[in-house]
């Protein structure tokens, strides 16, 4: 099933905002989950695999490291579900 990015989107930013605890306005396209959001490493790790849970995708470690705000996390799933 095809999946439009603004599907994507807010199933990502909802993932996002519940994993961090942030408000979904604090969740824009270039907010760093790191340094804007405040996610530790273990963080991260818990937000990639709830991805891969809600996508039913895997995100390899190499591709996991190079996603640290919502717009690379969108790009990223859209190659792999569509």
């Amino acid at each position: 099933m095809l999946l439009t990015k603004q599907e994507i989107t807010d199933k990502v930013k909802t993932i996002i905002a519940t994993q961090l605890g942030v408000e979904l306005e604090k969740v824009t396209l270039e907010a760093n989950f790191a340094t804007e959001l405040g996610a530790d490493s273990l963080d991260t790790v818990e937000l990639v695999m709830a991805i891969e849970e809600e996508f039913k995708i895997d995100i390899p470690d190499q591709d996991a490291e190079k996603i640290s705000n919502l717009e690379q996390a969108i790009d990223f799933i859209q190659k792999i579900v569509n």
